[in-house]
């Protein structure tokens, strides 16, 4: 009887034709299995038996679950990208304000960074970025200034022993409105230790032996120049200044009625709109026949004993050039210098300061001229009250300081009659 013949499928593949093990045999069937499982999923996606709309809703499929997903997964990537993309904006917006403020410090390069705007809409830049404060420049000054300054910002008056019963009615009148935020430096040690006394904030230098001398000794106008050297601290400390005279009276807080849009705001020596503000002033020279009329621009000085000052490059560049030229020209008048490097246009040779500057509202901020050769005799003026008085108009300053308060403050209306508009 011949043996059982094995299929070709069961033999192996080689030459010898030994028969497949047990593990081939299965591993072979399951081959052939998978096979043909893929080639009927190709004849038959929908399988053999074929399923009526409906059945989906019983027999769903992950791929419609996974459709169901897509849009939800899509609208959240778009709400992604949509924040990315303001942040991104104001990201850009942040560069281009760092850009600026690089520019306005003097280290940006000479470019524009902005395009024009339609006509009628375009200004330019007036409030400069203010510097990043460096308080190792005084350490102890600034520990001061954090204790008595309100949102960065302090009045500053500049005083020694000379002018203590002026500076006591300067700092008792601060008190009454009710301002927290000011400061005394003191020039001698008298002064330093009569403003403890009177629980008013003060503050002594270091030793500084260019200061002190004049500190001790000199008179009004030497005290008055020194201020541009000592307000440079304060600025690099990152505060603005209102500096003051000790001449003038408090009757608002000031700082309710700044615009803090400029480098410099200081109250004018004009006395009425056109000297305060400025004015067309024609000069007449008949000798030019047809030419001989030329127009010039007049404003009266600003007050270099009441301005408010922020912590820019312009204004600390300001205090250099006047502090410079005071040490090098000693008989020069402060406020004079003080003007003439705030509005001296660059010409051959000399290159002028870039600053901004505002003029105070005279009504408010006024001088003693305004008060007493205008104010005092109009019926409705007489009913304004200013924020500030200053008496820089009169040399009897102590009798009329008295007689301001008075009126403004006690009420007495006939309190400023007997002065004359000027000084005897």
């Amino acid at each position: 009887m011949a043996g059982r013949r094995e299929a070709p499928l069961m033999r192996g593949g080689g030459a010898s034709g030994q028969p497949l093990s047990r593990g081939s045999r299965i591993a072979a069937a399951v081959a052939v299995g998978v096979t043909l499982g893929c080639v009927c999923a190709f004849i038959y996606p929908d399988g053999f038996i074929s399923r009526s709309p409906d059945s989906a809703i019983h027999w769903p499929r992950r791929v419609d679950s996974v459709a169901c997903e897509t849009p939800k997964e899509v609208a959240n990537i778009k709400s992604q990208l949509a924040s990315l993309e303001r942040k991104n904006a104001e990201f850009r917006k942040q560069i281009d304000e760092l850009s600026m403020k690089l520019q306005m410090a003097g280290h940006g390069k000479h470019q524009a960074l902005y395009s024009a705007g339609p006509f009628g809409t375009v200004k330019a830049l007036r409030t400069n970025p203010t510097v990043m404060p460096d308080e190792s420049i005084n350490p102890r000054l600034a520990k001061i200034l954090q204790q008595v300054a309100v949102k960065k910002e302090l009045i500053v008056a500049v005083a020694n022993s000379n002018v203590k019963e002026t500076l006591e009615m300067w700092f008792t009148n601060i008190k009454r409105v009710g301002i927290s935020n000011y400061l005394v430096v003191a020039l001698d040690d008298n002064v330093e230790d009569f403003c403890k006394s009177k629980e008013v904030p003060v503050y002594r230098r270091d030793p500084d032996e260019g200061i002190d001398s004049i500190g001790k000794t000199g008179g009004n106008h030497a005290v008055s120049a020194l201020k541009f050297r000592i307000l440079r601290e304060f600025l690099q400390l990152g505060y603005s200044v209102l500096l003051s005279d000790i001449d003038i009276m408090f009757f608002q807080n000031p700082f309710d009625h700044l615009y803090r849009d400029s480098d410099i705001e200081s109250m004018s020596d004009g006395h009425d709109n056109m000297t305060a503000y400025g004015f067309n002033d024609v000069f007449d020279e008949p000798s030019m026949g047809w030419a001989r009329y030329a127009h010039t621009m007049r404003i009266w000085v600003y007050n270099s004993g009441f301005f408010f000052i922020r912590p820019t490059i312009p204004s600390i560049e300001l205090l250099d050039r006047v502090a410079r030229r005071l040490s090098r020209e000693p008989k020069s008048w402060d406020q004079a210098v003080f003007n003439e490097e705030l509005f001296f246009p660059s010409h051959p040779g000399y290159e002028g300061l870039h600053a901004s500057k505002r003029t105070m509202d005279i009504y408010l901020f006024m001088n003693s001229k305004v008060l007493f050769k205008t104010v005092r005799k109009d019926a409705q003026l007489r009913k304004l009250k200013p924020v500030i008085v200053h008496l820089n108009y009169h040399p009897d300053k102590e009798q009329r300081m008295k007689a301001v308060i008075e009126f403004y403050v006690n009420g007495k209306q006939n309190a400023l009659e007997h002065f004359p508009d000027g000084s005897e």
